[in-house]
């Protein structure tokens, strides 16, 4: 089936996330590389992400909770920068654009008011839902109005994208950057993926292919 519509993941691969877990560690008062060490931990044991903070006990994370609530959730040197090239290329050929991940509601929010061109933008929060359940992956599917093989998800993740697309009639790309995408790429079950690209502007390109 022809790919119709693009999805992607949002943090690590539309959203460089340093700034943020960075914001995590000087508001929970431990050095960025101790937390970014720990972080790098949880994701070797295929744990999730939020098991980091157990390492700091429910007070001191409660404490940086609450210093997290006046750091901005986007800024607009968060975006990776080959995300508007690559927006623009896919739109250029036609195709029905969305971003939808395991996220709160303000970044959607912030995803939106940067005016990033897309048709779509959903999230965890607002949704309902997490991946990789099958009923976030249903929901993006209803969102694009297309038939889950004309559909193609972008994401870091094997666990949380990639695999749990294709599960669901959807074809998937993996990008390989950030922690997840560097490790999942080293994985055999990286190659059931449709992809794998080191950037998104190779996403126009294997998109043609796919097509």
């Amino acid at each position: 089936m022809p790919i119709r519509s693009v999805f992607f993941d949002v943090g690590e691969t539309l959203v460089d996330e340093t700034r943020m877990w960075g914001a995590w560690a000087d508001a929970l008062e431990v050095p960025r590389l101790t937390l970014f060490g720990l972080l790098g931990a949880t994701i070797a044991r295929q744990e999730h992400h939020r098991q980091v903070f157990d390492h700091f006990g429910a007070n001191r994370l409660a404490r940086a909770t609450d210093r997290m609530r006046s750091v901005e959730p986007l800024t607009p040197g968060d975006l990776y920068p080959d995300v508007l090239p690559c927006l623009s290329a896919l739109r250029s050929r036609g195709l029905f654009l969305g971003a939808a991940g395991n996220q709160p509601l303000a970044l959607e929010s912030a995803l939106v008011s940067a005016g990033i061109p897309l048709d779509v933008v959903g999230s965890s929060e607002r949704w309902g839902v997490e991946k990789p359940s099958p009923e976030f992956f249903a929901r993006l599917v209803a969102e694009a109005g297309r038939p889950a093989g004309e559909v193609l998800y972008v994401g870091d993740r094997l666990d949380n994208d990639v695999l749990p697309a294709l599960r669901s009639g959807l074809r998937a790309v993996l990008v390989r950057r950030g922690p997840w995408g560097m490790l999942h790429a080293r994985s055999a079950e990286a190659g059931r993926a449709d992809g794998i690209i080191d950037g998104l502007m190779e996403l126009p390109e294997l998109v043609d292919q796919l097509r």
